[in-house]
């Protein structure tokens, strides 16, 4: 796979250390190479096994993959589950109750917990509550919230009730709101007063409003609202609710709504860069998979780790790697709100050293702003601090060129913890292109080998395999559970 990299010249190659060879799930390149000859020799086979390993179901599936209506592909369409279910209480039976699900950072350093028992308790009340405004399963409900414990809850929330989320990100315009409002057909909106962002409140609420009142949302009956400052904002009489109030009464016990394993989980729409915004449409069996699947090989998740993707819930990586792969696996993970300069620029590694992070993933953009800000500061540089509880980083977003790579290498993980470089994008549901720490020799600036089960490869213009080395194009060969299933 080498070859999709191929204007990198790479001699640096860094092969796994024996020690996390020795304690990786997936161990050695012997153990990578037996499950992709699984996946060639029976790939709905495959799939099906790995689903019944790591997924829990109300009604176990019959078929796998059904290609009957290519290129629309369902997978485990017969089986029945919940993915708010899949995160909480399956780990409550398993006696992870009073584990940490969340420690949340806020934007000015409070820190907050709450672990899986609270964290299913106040789901509950908050599915509770959205079904007291009448939503219900297939409803569509728009989440325009910070970084937050609660912006976790409301999406599985809606998860648990078979309701559709269509995540915004909180930076996007009140148009931006309109046109995913028409779009989607919301009958709800769950936003919050304001964000906290660099030490700075920035409205939310009045972006809904703007946008509800460009026209074209008839479809929104209410507007939650989670109080996050205090800031002033107005609302409409029999239509916006306070979020306290909303759950204010309801019951902490929410039975899951048990949805087919094609029910669209969410939509998530793309930033409209080529035209229209398009809304990418999620299942829940098939993406909860792979949510489980790279959280447990690519991160190598193990009970005692804490995790960090410092993504927003409102990009893919933050509904993969923040709101349902760690929760699906029992982790602890941290909820970021804020920028990694503020107070200053030691901010990611100050998080780090306080809360033992064990796995940090973050974007090659962030990598890069912190390179320039500890020479400019140099008492913000990660040397000041202890970063010896990393285990393994991971990039996410974009390519990172080799000499960002080596610095956090060398300089983050202090030359012991694989980086996993991540090729994936909106319509793949997780990682599709990735080392496994105790697999892959690295290569700074290449993402390596494809994840078990994908099916990539490089073509020239006619859809022929080019040889080893030679560049092309970058196709996936066979549909996978956590594709993208419709726009």
């Amino acid at each position: 796979m080498s070859s999709i990299e191929s204007n990198v010249t790479e001699s640096r190659v860094f092969p796994p250390s024996d020690a996390v060879v020795k304690k990786a799930t997936i161990s050695g390149m012997a153990a990578y190479e037996a499950l992709c000859k699984e996946a060639d020799q029976d790939y709905a086979g495959y799939w099906a096994r790995l689903a019944r390993e790591h997924v829990t179901w109300k009604q176990p599936f019959t078929k796998s993959l059904d290609d009957s209506n290519a290129p629309f592909y369902q997978w485990f369409a017969d089986g029945k589950l919940n993915v708010s279910y899949n995160c909480l209480d399956r780990n409550i039976e398993a006696g992870l109750g009073d584990k940490v699900a969340i420690i949340f950072e806020a934007d000015g350093g409070q820190v907050s917990k709450v672990t899986y028992k609270e964290l299913l308790a106040r789901v509950a009340r908050f599915a509770n509550a959205l079904k007291a405004q009448g939503i219900k399963k297939g409803d569509r409900v728009l989440i325009y919230m910070p970084m937050s414990v609660e912006g976790v809850i409301a999406m599985q929330a809606c998860a648990r009730i078979g309701a559709i989320h269509s995540v915004v990100f909180g930076g996007f315009s009140a148009k931006s709101v309109q046109e995913r409002i028409q779009d989607a057909g919301a009958v709800a909106v769950i936003t919050s007063d304001e964000q906290c962002r660099g030490g700075k409140n920035i409205p939310l609420k009045p972006a809904v409003d703007d946008g509800i009142a460009m026209g074209g949302c008839e479809s929104i009956k209410s507007v939650i609202v989670f109080k996050r400052t205090g800031g002033a904002c107005n609302m409409v009489a029999g239509r916006d609710i306070w979020w306290d109030d909303a759950c204010a009464g309801q019951s902490d016990v929410c039975e899951p709504e048990w949805v087919d394993a094609e029910h669209p989980l969410f939509l998530l729409y793309t930033s409209g860069s080529t035209g229209k915004p398009k809304g990418v449409q999620h299942s829940s069996g098939g993406y909860l998979l792979h949510a489980i699947l790279t959280m447990k090989w690519t991160f190598d998740i193990k009970p005692d780790d804490v995790f960090w993707c410092t993504a927003n819930i409102g990009w893919v990586t933050g509904h993969t790697y923040i709101t349902y792969g760690p929760l699906a696996c029992g982790a602890t993970e941290i909820v970021f709100e804020g920028v990694p300069t503020y107070p200053d620029a030691g901010r990611f590694w100050k998080t780090i050293q306080a809360h033992k992070v064990t796995v940090f993933y973050t974007a090659p953009t962030a990598i890069r702003s912190l390179i320039k800000s500890g020479e400019n500061a140099p008492t913000t540089h990660p040397k000041n601090y202890d970063l010896t509880s990393l285990r393994i980083l991971g990039s996410v977003g974009e390519p990172i060129n080799p000499e960002a790579w080596m610095w956090y290498y060398n300089n983050v993980g202090g030359a012991r913890c694989p980086i996993v470089d991540t090729f994936w994008q909106t319509e793949t549901g997780g990682h599709m292109i990735t080392p496994l720490p105790g697999v892959t020799p690295l290569v700074p600036g290449s993402c390596t080998l494809p994840f078990p089960g994908i099916a990539a490869a490089i073509v020239d213009e006619t859809g022929n395999d080019v040889e080893w080395g030679k560049g092309g194009f970058l196709v996936v060969k066979k549909p996978w559970p956590a594709r993208i299933r419709t726009i």
